[in-house]
Formats: C-alpha cells, structure tokens, sequence
C-alpha cells in the first residue's frame, strides 16, 4: 500500500476491497477489549468472521454461503453452562450484524451516475448501504442503531442507494441475514476504483471505520436494551 494526494490523504493499494473492512473489524474489536474487564461485563459475545470466496459467491466450505457461522454460534452456545434448549434461537434474535464492504465512492468525472443525494466521498466517513431490492440488508432500524452509536461518538456516517437504472451489487449481508435471522445494516468505506491493481480509498475514513466498529462493540447492548420496535 502506497500513501498519497496532496495531503497524504489517500491509500493506494490492491485488495482494498475487502482487507479495508476486515482490517477496520480486527482493530476495532481489539480496541474494544482495552478493558481487561470488558468482556466479561458484556452480555453479548462480540465476534468478527472474515470470509473467503465473496467475489466467486461465497459458496464454499469456507464462503459465507456455507454452515460455518451457524456451527460457531452453535458451538459458542454449546459451551456455555446451563445453556437452554432455544439458546441458539434466542442468541439470534438478541444479535446483530454488521455486514462490512466496501462502497463505491463519486467519481469527480462521472458524478451523475449516482443519485444526487447519495455520493458517498472519500474522507467523509463510512456509508450505509441500502437497496429496495434487498441487495443490501439494512433497514430502518438496522440503520438507526449504527447512526445512533456513529452520532454520540462523533463519527460521520454518509448514505449510498444505487440508481434506479443501475444494476446494483450485492454482499454477505442480504446471504446470512436470510439464513440465519439476523438483525443486518450493510456498511462500509467508499472506494474509487474498485476491483483494479490500484484502489484507492480516503485514509481517515480507516480510522473512523476502526472507532465505529469499536464503539458498536462497546455500546450495542446498552443501546439494544432500550430499543423497543412495533
């Protein structure tokens, strides 16, 4: 990886897409457990998993598209003590996730192939994804609770919807919401370039990717307790 632009203010590398966002998920749960105590205190169990053969479709042992997070959620449970019959089920419902991949950033040349008021920018923050067609997994309350937790940390967040007369991608996230249940906001860094020798994405949204995983870690549960959805 290569720093540049005029202020430093870009990184320059190949596979940005996706080592950006496991990069940001490793540290930011890392940093989440600076307190020796932190989690034990915590209710939830905080977990990251970082997958293989997203781009070929995620159909392999090792993909998304595979029993892998089922078997460890499973096994995680298994090993608690006095664990009841449903704990798997009830671990589900209690969990969210955040599915984290690069976005595609406004180019300066070809502003107009995205919608007016969704041009996620370089250096601005990460941006949430959503699309109707459920391509994306967010939704308005997915959205909220990582909003809230990015708002009281003073991390901006910007927002990406596709056009409608362009075909949209896709992520892990619309894959494991639907197999197992989960409460899923699609989120990631914007990205020029994506899929060359040489992406190129802002190098302060790594650190503000980093402080909002960190922070979700910290503060989902607290939040999540007093979230009441009718």
């Amino acid at each position: 990886a290569t720093i540049g632009g005029i202020c430093n203010e870009f990184i320059y590398a190949s596979r940005l897409d996706n080592l950006n966002s496991s990069y940001c998920a490793v540290e930011g749960l890392i940093n989440s457990l600076n307190n020796e105590s932190a989690a034990a205190e915590d209710s939830h169990v905080r977990m990251i998993a970082l997958f293989d053969n997203e781009e070929v479709g995620s159909t392999s042992a090792y993909g998304a598209n595979s029993a892998l997070i089922e078997s460890a959620i499973r096994r995680i449970q298994a090993s608690c003590s006095n664990g009841s019959a449903t704990a798997f089920e009830e671990a589900i419902a209690n969990s969210f996730m955040i599915s984290s991949d690069v976005t595609h950033a406004v180019h300066p040349n070809y502003s107009e192939k995205h919608e007016e008021n969704h041009r996620p920018e370089l250096q601005k923050g990460p941006s949430i994804k959503v699309n109707a067609n459920q391509s994306y997994a967010t939704t308005s309350v997915t959205s909220t609770i990582l909003k809230d937790i990015a708002k009281r940390n003073g991390i901006p967040i910007q927002e990406f919807v596709v056009r409608n007369d362009s075909p949209c991608g896709s992520t892990i996230g619309p894959m494991l919401s639907a197999q197992l249940g989960l409460r899923t906001v699609d989120m990631g860094n914007p990205l020029l370039s994506m899929h060359s020798i040489r992406e190129v994405c802002g190098a302060d949204d790594v650190g503000l990717c980093v402080k909002l995983f960190e922070h979700f870690f910290e503060e989902f549960a607290g939040l999540d307790a007093k979230i009441t959805v009718d």
